[in-house]
């Protein structure tokens, strides 16, 4: 169960639980590839295995969107 006491509906609390899931979990490093990025704040994660910052999203460390522009920059350096 949710820690927000989500109301009005199960499709709303099961939402909020992987919300709450995400937000707490641990996430690869982009730097080192350990498990040890966490979330430090609204979209900031940090590693606490090399001391690196990210902006990333707000509850996972990278959103879809985020993914594709990282591609559409990879292929334009290497052009």
């Amino acid at each position: 169960m949710s820690k927000r006491n989500v109301r009005y509906g199960a499709e709303l609390r099961k939402r909020a639980d992987k919300v709450d899931t995400l937000r707490q979990s641990l996430f690869p490093c982009p730097a080192c590839g350990k498990k040890k990025v966490k979330r430090t704040g609204n979209s900031l994660w940090s590693c606490k295995s090399c001391g690196g910052v990210f902006a990333g999203g707000t509850y996972s460390l990278s959103t879809p969107s985020g993914e594709v522009a990282a591609r559409l920059v990879e292929e334009h350096k290497n052009r």
